[in-house]
């Protein structure tokens, strides 16, 4: 099943200019003069992107079983563009501007201390620039995060300018799908993390639905056919936005090892893609108005070809093969 994702053709907010302006305004001006610039950005984006603002409607509906108010949908939107500013703060001054808390990190460290990689696939939840807290924290822990450069130019060029090593660890999604699974096999062999984001399907990539919210959305195969073939474990990671400077950093182990069997192999991906939709679910219901996919995620009107995933939750795990492409 092939869908085109609505959301890789929206154009960059703010341009080269206004990302540059708010980067000096935090670094020179401080982090509370920066926050005050919030406001009335998110008063700009609220009224001319009215795309974005149907989309937060149509989420927060979703999630609090009844229509949200204009302030929650400001709020929404707020909230995103809080934590945009403060991937300035984490690249320029690591977590020192921060109060993080940390669940599930002693585990997570058991997995690492075996000497192997393991594979943290994430969501477009919170912040997942809060990940390079595990590397501030574990100097010798190499953390590779694969992100699509080409999707946001302009703060892909801010954010490497503040932190240029950041750059070197970077994995680029837009390489393609074989360049792209050979860096991340190679970074695993070496026992780092690699990190990338689940929800989210690119262009022409292969999806399958899962019930998330009451509905039927589609996510991509290809993060559960590249953890298939990766054979290291899977722990999810969340970084979630509590507001002011607070952030909690959440690891949940979700497989051992992934394995996609060839016969009952869409059976298996569903199971795995329903599991994954649960847990972002339960997140979502934690902090709702950290969720991030300014667009119409569920799609409520999907290519002919494109059918529901009809798998419990907790039908067990599986996986396997390699994917045409992932993107964080």
């Amino acid at each position: 099943m092939k869908a085109a994702s609505p959301w890789h053709g929206r154009p960059e907010g703010g341009g080269r200019f206004a990302i540059w302006l708010i980067r000096c305004i935090a670094l020179y001006g401080g982090r509370r003069l920066a926050r005050a610039c919030l406001y009335p950005i998110t008063g700009y984006f609220y009224l001319r992107r009215g795309s974005e603002r149907r989309a937060s409607r149509d989420y927060l509906g979703r999630v609090f079983g009844r229509a949200p108010t204009r302030w929650q949908v400001l709020r929404h939107v707020h909230c995103f563009s809080a934590t945009i500013l403060d991937r300035v703060f984490w690249l320029a001054q690591g977590e020192r501007p921060f109060a993080i808390e940390t669940q599930g990190l002693e585990q997570l460290e058991q997995l690492v201390a075996r000497g192997q990689g393991v594979l943290l696939l994430g969501s477009h939840q919170g912040s997942f620039e809060a990940l390079r807290t595990i590397s501030s924290r574990r100097p010798g822990l190499a953390l590779r995060v694969v992100l699509d450069k080409q999707q946001t130019p302009a703060l892909t060029a801010l954010l490497e300018a503040l932190a240029p090593g950041v750059g070197a660890s970077v994995i680029d999604a837009a390489q393609g799908g074989p360049c792209m699974a050979l860096a991340m096999a190679e970074a695993c062999a070496s026992g780092a993390l690699v990190a990338l984001l689940a929800d989210r399907g690119r262009e022409r990539e292969v999806l399958r639905r899962a019930e998330l919210l009451g509905a039927p959305a589609p996510f991509p195969t290809s993060p559960w056919l590249l953890a298939n073939s990766l054979r290291v474990p899977v722990v999810l990671c969340f970084g979630l936005y509590l507001g002011g400077n607070r952030y909690r950093l959440v690891f949940e182990p979700f497989a051992e090892r992934v394995e996609i069997p060839r016969r009952g192999r869409d059976t298996a991906l569903d199971a795995l893609i329903a599991r994954y939709a649960q847990r972002l679910e339960y997140y979502m219901r934690v902090a709702p108005y950290n969720w991030f996919n300014f667009y119409d995620f569920w799609q409520a009107n999907p290519a002919p070809a494109e059918a529901p995933a009809a798998v419990a939750a907790d039908s067990g795990p599986a996986a396997a093969g390699l994917g045409d492409r992932a993107s964080a």
